[in-house]
């Protein structure tokens, strides 16, 4: 016997658009499977002008979308949602989040979560003396949250309990949507592309990891997709760069690529355990990825049989060129098996749906 469906309430970034922000597709996966799961959903989003402008998921067709225009329109029009919510989610980035958590965890008559698609972001924001904020949580907050839902795993989680004093701290990916993301027989357009919105630490492993290797094979072709790339940027010829691919256009971006290349922003290396959702969608692709390293990759696919690491533009050269195409496409299968297996929007839905059980149980013991 299934259990009786929740009233959730999410406050997130943002569901109606992915413009510069991965958070969209992440909460677009999510509500759509708590939904199905039979659950009642509102997600409540600010209306700001970034977002207005590049809207690709206006009307959300699962759960309840509501745009709201700032803080005093959310408390005014949806103190009753959070007031009867079984639990309500606050989530990183949020527009005035501080000030929407203290009101959550004062209205809020079941549980309350903080989910943090920044985890790594917001400690070294938190850890930054005296005394550390980000401008959507503080330290203090932490620990009045029923439970802290975060991108990042492994010792992260033991910190946030031991440090910040958070009641329940568990892991929740990103994950992949395969009814989107699926391997398509199209004709290959580059041999390595990558696809992120510009960031001041991750460009650095782009320089090295695909610029370099343009330079240095000026046959092959390249792509970068992602927006808010600065205009000083030497692109080499056979590099192309689009400003912004929606998410419609991300398969077909993937399925055009031999190799997809996967790099990760400083502060997420230095926790480990923080896969981007990117990787994910690209396996889900069949699409062989090489990737930069970090701990706790291993635990997610396997390094050589599901995955390469590349230290330099010497190595990912060596496997655009060299690689036999036989275990290219075989490590790109293997790949998209074990994501399928543990990594879709539907595993991260039951797992929120157990955190709060098991939460529910630990209170009523």
């Amino acid at each position: 016997m299934n259990p009786a469906p929740l009233r959730i309430v999410i406050i997130g970034l943002s569901i109606t658009s992915s413009w510069g922000n991965g958070h969209a597709t992440t909460y677009r996966g999510l509500v759509r499977e708590l939904a199905a799961r039979g659950h009642d959903v509102l997600f409540l989003e600010c209306d700001v002008p970034w977002y207005a402008g590049h809207r690709d998921l206006p009307q959300p067709p699962f759960g309840r979308t509501v745009l709201y225009e700032d803080l005093e329109a959310l408390q005014r029009k949806h103190a009753g949602d959070i007031g009867a919510a079984d639990l309500v989610i606050v989530g990183s980035f949020v527009r005035e989040g501080v000030a929407v958590g203290d009101w959550v965890q004062a209205e809020a008559s079941g549980l309350t979560a903080f989910y943090d698609i920044d985890t790594p972001v917001t400690l070294a924001r938190l850890r930054e003396p005296p005394p550390g904020e980000a401008p959507y949580l503080e330290a203090r907050q932490i620990a009045g949250y029923d439970l802290y839902l975060s991108f990042t795993g492994g010792p992260t989680l033991a910190g946030l309990e031991h440090e910040f004093g958070s009641p329940a701290a568990r892991v929740l990916y990103c994950a992949v949507d395969p009814a989107l993301y699926f391997p398509e027989p199209l004709a290959p357009q580059w041999d390595l592309g990558y696809m992120g919105t510009y960031s001041d630490d991750r460009q650095p492993r782009v320089e090295r990891m695909l610029l370099q290797p343009a330079r240095g094979w000026q046959e092959g072709r390249f792509c970068v997709a992602g927006a808010k790339y600065p205009g000083g940027i030497d692109w080499p010829p056979n590099v192309q760069h689009i400003q912004h691919l929606p998410p419609a256009e991300h398969r077909a971006f993937y399925n055009r690529q031999r190799f997809t290349l996967n790099v990760t922003r400083d502060d997420m290396i230095d926790a480990g355990w923080s896969p981007s959702v990117r990787l994910f969608e690209a396996a889900a692709c069949g699409t062989p990825i090489v990737s930069d390293r970090w701990e706790g990759i291993e635990t997610l696919l396997e390094p050589g049989r599901e995955i390469f690491l590349a230290d330099s533009a010497a190595e990912v050269l060596h496997l655009l060129r060299e690689l036999p195409e036989s275990e290219r496409l075989a490590v790109g299968e293997r790949a998209r098996s074990r994501i399928l297996a543990q990594h879709t929007a539907a595993h991260r839905a039951a797992q929120l749906e157990g955190y709060v059980h098991a939460l529910r149980a630990r209170a009523a013991a």
